[in-house]
């Protein structure tokens, strides 16, 4: 059976039900073709359940600052009966039944492109369907955690991002290989459940190595706090696991071996590009899939290929795959009607993509960092402030601790970067995101007057530290 819509999506996550949605408002016709849930990486194995772990540490935290209010022990089954709430029980009725009201047709089954325009898929039951693009097929397939080569890592079955977000039990004895985002959200999130030993293993300096280096050294003092285990400069050599779901033990260049209950290895995604046909159509079988900056893909003839989200490489964060999603299915649209293209700003590499990391204390930031604005070759100048030193802060609770950077463009006197750290940061996020990326003179900036008292008052005194 051959159908033909205008535009096919391989991938129902967020960035590929993004593209789906513009370009039906369009006024092309879709289908999109997904193989496990839709709702994608994100709803199920990352974003939501991750949040709905950590929200409860994050409150803890709130409480225990706040004289006066006593926090008694979490509830472990409610909070991981609130996070298969959230996921809705990895029952994705709700996504299918949005997407046919976009509307657009939902193929369940594994799609691969099967030369230009064509979409080979594999449906459920064994058979295939074949769907033909008169406009566009757009790739939306997101990444997979990556396992590194280490002797025997692979037999040991370690968690990786699906399987910590989708614990039923919280093991006694954790230990997580990698410092970035998902290492140190999962870290805190399986400790403040009931995990008695907790040990993170991380091959750099410090965690949060892409982030500025106050961020990461706040968030490792707040791990020492909590009984967290931080070893810095040091990573498995071989890892042993006899027995399925039994015991592991990481055998460690310095040292005697590391025992655990369970391993969760957090060091890095690649593009889902696996099995998706690429070689078709001229393209590179296991690579991220290259793309102008309306997502096109670069290496395709008379541009009829388009990748959005972690497919192409260029920042794998669920809002900034949306973004190019939006984008891609306007420009889809436009092409389609002979229109003016839609213009999009490279925040991923012009700007820097917002971001924040929902530990405690809360990390967040946009923009360049300080020594990657230098390396740019920008003029700079970093402006530095005490957070806990403003009066919102101090009413949130004894011991409230934070920093705050701007990161400023001396020469044209405007936000390259931006950065928080501290309980609640993350609300501020959006504001410096707008300063940054609208390029906001400071001495505009200025006036815009923060509210008393609150936290984003930190504006006023990075602003005033800065001179004005």
């Amino acid at each position: 059976m051959a159908d033909e819509f205008d535009v096919i999506v391989i991938g129902a996550g967020p960035a590929g039900e993004n593209v789906l949605d513009r370009a039906v408002r369009g006024g092309l016709t879709a289908a999109i073709v997904e193989d496990r849930l839709a709702g994608g990486e994100c709803s199920y194995w990352a974003c939501v359940p991750s949040k709905a772990l950590l929200r409860p540490i994050d409150l803890a935290g709130e409480v225990r600052r706040v004289p006066g209010l006593d926090l008694g022990p979490i509830d472990v089954d409610a909070v991981l009966a609130r996070r298969d709430e959230a996921i809705g029980n990895y029952d994705d009725t709700g996504q299918v039944r949005w997407i046919e009201g976009v509307p657009a047709e939902f193929v369940r089954g594994r799609g691969r492109l099967d030369g230009p325009k064509r979409v080979r898929v594999t449906l459920d039951d064994g058979g295939e369907r074949v769907l033909t693009a008169r406009q566009a097929v757009v790739l939306a397939t997101g990444s997979t955690p990556v396992v590194p080569p280490v002797p025997g890592m692979a037999e040991a079955a370690p968690w990786t991002s699906h399987e910590v977000t989708a614990a039923k039990e919280i093991p006694e004895r954790l230990a997580v290989l990698g410092g970035g985002v998902v290492a140190c959200e999962m870290a805190q999130a399986m400790h403040g459940l009931g995990a008695r030993q907790t040990t993170v293993l991380v091959r750099g300096g410090g965690l949060l190595g892409k982030m500025e280096p106050f961020a990461g050294e706040m968030l490792a003092e707040s791990f020492a706090e909590a009984g967290i285990e931080v070893r810095t400069h040091t990573q498995a050599v071989r890892v042993e696991r006899p027995e399925p779901g039994g015991k592991v033990t990481l055998h460690l260049p310095d040292g005697p071996p590391l025992e655990a209950d369970e391993l969760l290895v957090a060091t890095g995604r690649r593009a889902a590009t696996r099995g998706l046909g690429l070689g078709t159509v001229g393209l590179p079988d296991d690579a991220p899939v290259e793309v102008d900056d309306s997502m096109r893909a670069t290496a395709v003839s008379e541009g009829w290929l388009y990748a959005v989200g972690d497919v192409n490489g260029r920042v794998l964060l669920t809002h900034m795959g949306k973004y190019q999603a939006r984008v891609c299915g306007d420009v889809i649209a436009a092409r389609a009607r002979g229109d003016e293209l839609p213009a999009m700003r490279d925040l991923a590499g012009g700007y820097g993509a917002p971001q924040v990391v929902f530990t405690d204390p809360q990390i967040c930031a946009v923009g360049r960092t300080e020594e990657a604005a230098r390396k740019a070759g920008f003029r700079v100048r970093a402006v530095d402030y005490d957070m806990g030193a403003v009066t919102g802060a101090y009413l949130l609770g004894d011991g409230y601790r934070g920093r705050a950077r701007a990161v400023v463009d001396e020469d044209r006197k405007v936000l390259l970067g931006v950065t928080f750290a501290g309980p609640g940061a993350a609300e501020l996020l959006h504001a410096a995101t707008i300063a940054v990326t609208a390029e906001v003179p400071l001495d505009r900036l200025w006036h815009a007057v923060p509210s008393f008292p609150t936290v984003s008052e930190v504006w006023l005194r990075l602003l005033e530290t800065y001179g004005l």
